[in-house]
């Protein structure tokens, strides 16, 4: 057995969780798997996977196109080649939800009225990289509290691991799929703090007059340096099909000015845009402080904005 120190100011106590086994190089976690979150630090358990393109700046190209804003230190025109990579939808186990450094309600639905705007949110659902899994076992039947695991999962004590899909899992997959799917992924690294993004797109709202199209996206910043920075300000550029360019500058994220230290080097939060088209383009900045006074602008990978023939999405079911 193994306790996890968690590095967190509100934990009084270490937690005894289970026994750590060997992240896989290779293949994929099957359903049911606990694990640590690498950089979080929080329990989870992997519901399914998802494949997904990522496009990662840092990574060298063979060449470059013309920035299409005119903005060569926007860096938008890059062209980059996406990899293919193995995400995961996961329960978070709401013990945790209150000392992670990332939103526990940031997977967000319409409502299922046409003309509603509301938002309703999942609490702790998360999207994990195969390599932030971090395996573990326990005996305990009821490793995670959550109110969907009961819900989602069984318990097989013949099986490893022991906890399998119930339909109830497999009939929300195939529901949500549409508003869930992760497609593409973004990744830039600016004075050792990366910055990635990942988008969805909820759905469309129409009125008499216009037609809305909603997205979110998921924002990920991680200080990969020795000294700890605080992100200042935000800088949005946001393009529409349409033809209009948006400008949008505001004090910090999320309500926050996120410190990036040694100890706690991570920040993850989501929100919201929508555009009066079916597709656009954001980019932007975050203005970054470092301890030591220097302050540098930290690019906001651009990344698509794409709508999707809900109908057809929905009839394809699962991957």
């Amino acid at each position: 057995m193994f306790t996890v120190p968690f590095n967190y100011k509100y934990m009084k106590k270490l937690a005894e969780v289970g026994k750590l086994e060997t992240p896989k190089a290779a293949g994929k976690y099957d359903t049911g798997q606990l694990f640590l979150h690498r950089v979080f630090g929080y329990r989870g358990v992997i519901l399914f996977p998802w494949l997904a393109k990522v496009y990662d700046r840092d990574v060298p190209n063979k060449r470059e196109v013309s920035n299409v804003d005119g903005n060569v230190g926007m860096n938008v025109g890059k062209e980059v080649k996406g990899r293919t990579h193995t995400f995961y939808q996961v329960l978070i186990d709401s013990r945790d939800c209150p000392y992670i450094r990332a939103q526990a309600e940031a997977v967000t639905f319409l409502g299922n009225q046409e003309n509603s705007r509301s938002l309703y949110a999942i609490p702790g659902l998360d999207y994990v990289a195969h390599e932030d899994v971090l395996p573990y076992t326990t005996a305990e039947k009821q490793p995670l509290h959550h109110e969907l695991f009961d819900k989602f999962l069984l318990y097989y004590p013949d099986k490893d691991p022991p906890f399998g899909a119930q339909e109830t899992l497999r009939a929300w997959q195939k529901k949500n799929h549409p508003w869930l799917e992760l497609s593409d992924v973004h990744k830039e690294t600016t004075e050792n703090v990366r910055v990635t993004v990942i988008p969805f797109y909820m759905g469309c709202r129409e009125s008499q007059t216009t037609s809305v199209y909603w997205w979110r996206y998921c924002i990920r910043l991680e200080n990969l340096g020795e000294l700890t920075v605080q992100l200042r300000e935000r800088h949005w550029r946001i393009f529409s099909l349409s033809g209009t360019l948006e400008t949008v500058r505001g004090r910090g994220v999320a309500g926050q000015e996120p410190v990036l230290s040694k100890t706690l080097p991570a920040f993850q939060y989501s929100s919201h845009v929508s555009l009066q088209a079916p597709s656009g383009h954001m980019w932007g900045t975050f203005r970054m402080e470092r301890e030591d006074g220097y302050a540098f602008d930290c690019r906001i990978p651009p990344f698509s904005l794409e709508s999707k023939n809900e109908e057809q999405k929905t009839q394809n079911g699962q991957t």
